[in-house]
């Protein structure tokens, strides 16, 4: 649940409807109804819902955009639509987001084309890699003002993106592997935060601080920073400190973690959710897995469901699994800290409606969304499902989907400056980056080893 780029517009608490978790909820399924509709009527989002196609030459990829254009176009205008007023209602205003979401969708385009081309594989050209770095040359290089960080909205495209995932995984996938999920993912924020906690405490850092670096390695980053940060009443400078490592940390994972599942041969399933298990960011641990998903389906004996397996586990194992944690983590650090460190500085006290308060809304849409799209294979038959709905329902939704994500990814690199993350100090960042050894660790025994057969098999 973690935004590697953190800020908000003033305002952006006032009520439920400028929540970014609700907001990606309404959108989510908003655009999930719609696609059902259309089919529903014989019709379909495939027209609008399009990526671009395979390619080997330069002059058959501008063939491609020169018969395909106007469709393009269409979908530009309802992204833009859709896009405007989700951030209006959060705060935004239109002169700063217009811009900056015309400029992500044309670098996403191009990103996408290259990631198209035929020889893409062997450059290991995947698109969420290439995003990353392409936002992180613009961002560093300071071509672009700062004025346009207002468009380029890490946390609401991969919300979306992850609601319409939903509609691609059936809600039997989530019970089957649901509880493995849990259990692993306890496991982990236990273990990862027991270390991080520790450590910083050996070192003498203050135990608020230590608990807000314990628990942005051990649940998803910097929304868990914000939130621990408020609950146990640490610094506005902790906070500050624990986001730049997360985003340190996660930027480098995104690179590792996807090449040494690949170097470690590990099915898709199992290194998606080795990368949810490692990850510090839902948006980086994305852009990881659906890497390895292209990395993936090309192995030796790769199964014909690997191009998306690790996607759908990384999401169970994050998203399910870790993001609710930040709810407990809350509550049960909120009363240590108000009975053992003291209350001085204390924003938020434990109470009833604490782990709902903190509870990661977007799951919820993606919960629902997987459930309705269970319910219609279910009321049209599994036959008719694969011949009819995988291709005039399923397959537009996923393609929105896709483009979603590859906002978010262009947008992690877009919105991350490299010298801001300077000036850390050591002790914080040894306290996390042993945290970091230990989940790495427990995460590949746990994914491929006690739990493996699990991720192995995950939508066969």
């Amino acid at each position: 649940m973690s935004d590697i780029a953190a800020g908000a517009p003033t305002g952006v608490h006032q009520g439920w409807w400028k929540k970014e978790d609700w907001l990606a909820v309404v959108l989510g399924l908003g655009l999930i109804a719609v696609a059902y509709l259309l089919f529903a009527t014989g019709s379909s989002l495939t027209w609008l819902a399009m990526t671009p196609a395979k390619w080997t030459t330069f002059s058959g990829l501008l063939a491609d955009f020169s018969a395909t254009w106007p469709r393009y176009l269409a979908q530009l205008a309802v992204w833009l639509v859709l896009v405007s007023a989700g951030l209006s209602v959060l705060g935004y205003r239109l002169r700063d987001t217009v811009p900056a979401f015309l400029f992500l969708y044309v670098v996403s385009i191009l990103i996408f084309a290259l990631g198209q081309w035929a020889s893409a594989v062997k450059y290991n050209l995947e698109p969420p890699l290439v995003a990353l770095l392409v936002g992180l040359l613009l961002a560093n290089l300071g071509v672009l003002p700062r004025g346009l960080d207002a468009g380029f909205r890490v946390e609401f495209y991969i919300k979306l993106g992850v609601i319409l995932l939903g509609a691609t995984l059936p809600f039997t996938l989530i019970l089957w592997a649901g509880p493995v999920a849990l259990l692993q993912a306890s496991i982990v924020s236990v273990v990862t935060f027991a270390v991080i906690y520790a450590v910083a405490r050996v070192l003498r850092i203050d135990p608020r601080f230590a608990a807000t670096l314990g628990v942005g390695g051990a649940v998803c980053g910097v929304s868990a920073a914000i939130a621990i940060a408020a609950a146990v009443g640490a610094r506005k400078q902790d906070a500050a400190a624990t986001i730049s490592i997360v985003i340190l940390w996660a930027i480098v994972m995104i690179f590792i973690l996807p090449f040494a599942s690949a170097w470690l041969g590990l099915p898709a399933g199992v290194g998606g959710a080795w990368i949810g298990t490692s990850e510090f960011a839902d948006a980086a641990g994305l852009a990881a897995a659906q890497a390895y998903d292209g990395i993936a389906a090309k192995l030796p004996g790769a199964a014909p469901h690997a191009a998306d397996q690790a996607v759908a586990a990384f999401t169970l194992m994050k998203v399910v699994g870790r993001d609710i944690w930040i709810g407990v983590w809350a509550i049960v650090l909120s009363i240590v800290a108000t009975t053992r460190w003291g209350e001085t500085g204390i924003d938020n006290r434990a109470g009833p409606g604490e782990i709902w308060r903190r509870f990661p809304k977007f799951v919820i849409g993606f919960v629902v969304a997987s459930l309705f799209i269970t319910l219609v294979a279910q009321g049209v038959g599994h036959a008719a499902f694969t011949k009819s709905a995988t291709p005039n329902l399923v397959t537009p939704i996923k393609n929105l989907r896709t483009w979603a994500f590859a906002f978010g990814f262009l947008s992690i690199g877009l919105t991350t400056r490299l010298r801001d993350l300077a000036g850390v100090g050591g002790r914080p960042l040894i306290a996390f980056s042993t945290g970091v050894v230990v989940n790495v660790l427990l995460g590949l025994a746990l994914s491929a080893a006690v739990f493996g057969a699990y991720w192995a098999k995950l939508g066969q």
